[in-house]
């Protein structure tokens, strides 16, 4: 699949948005890929992870034992992509402020990749690497289905992205005149 296809899927999923958006890592955008919009169409959600699962499967050497994704964004992409590696799907959830492996158990040295749905700072992916280490896991990886920042974010992993589509992402306090004229949207899930 490439990058352009990627971007297919969330124009047809109305999920390509232009305006004034606050991302979750607190930069501004004028771009927004509202990924829910896809996630709500079974199909176009299978077609981004099937290959999402092809290229961690290309990528990461021997078997994976579980497939990890954060909370809320990442949980519907991290189940339709172990679902095409045939392995269990797990996440992590904020308690407290800090990502935590609350309904599940794993045991030390399982070997896991985090499914991560678009990432511009890779901030939810090195919390869970973070969390998963602490408790024994091996991480193998992390994958995205979109990497906002074009391999320039470290997630601490070898990052795997079905796409890399940078966008402009600006401080609150350094933004061009014209995304500056329009008042900001907050769509993202970070205070979920």
């Amino acid at each position: 699949m490439t990058r352009d296809d990627v971007i297919d899927i969330f124009r047809q999923a109305g999920a390509f948005l232009e305006g004034h958006f606050i991302l979750t890592s607190g930069l501004r955008s004028p771009v927004f890929l509202q990924k829910a919009r896809v996630f709500m169409h079974p199909p176009l959600t299978e077609r981004l992870c099937k290959a999402m699962a092809e290229r961690i499967r290309a990528e990461v050497a021997g078997d994976i034992d579980y497939v990890v994704g954060p909370a809320v964004g990442g949980l519907i992409p991290a189940y339709e992509t172990s679902r095409h590696l045939g392995v269990p799907a797990i996440w992590v959830e904020r308690e407290g402020g800090v990502f935590r492996l609350r309904r599940f158990e794993i045991p030390a040295g399982a070997r896991v990749v985090i499914v991560e749905d678009i990432v511009t700072t890779g901030l939810s992916i090195r919390e869970t690497v973070a969390c998963l280490e602490d408790l024994g896991a091996e991480v193998l990886a992390a994958a995205c289905i979109v990497d906002r920042s074009a391999g320039k974010a470290d997630v601490g992993v070898p990052l795997i992205a079905l796409c890399e589509y940078e966008v402009p992402a600006y401080s609150p306090d350094a933004l061009p005149p014209e995304l500056a004229a329009i008042a900001p949207v907050k769509p993202g899930s970070r205070s979920l």
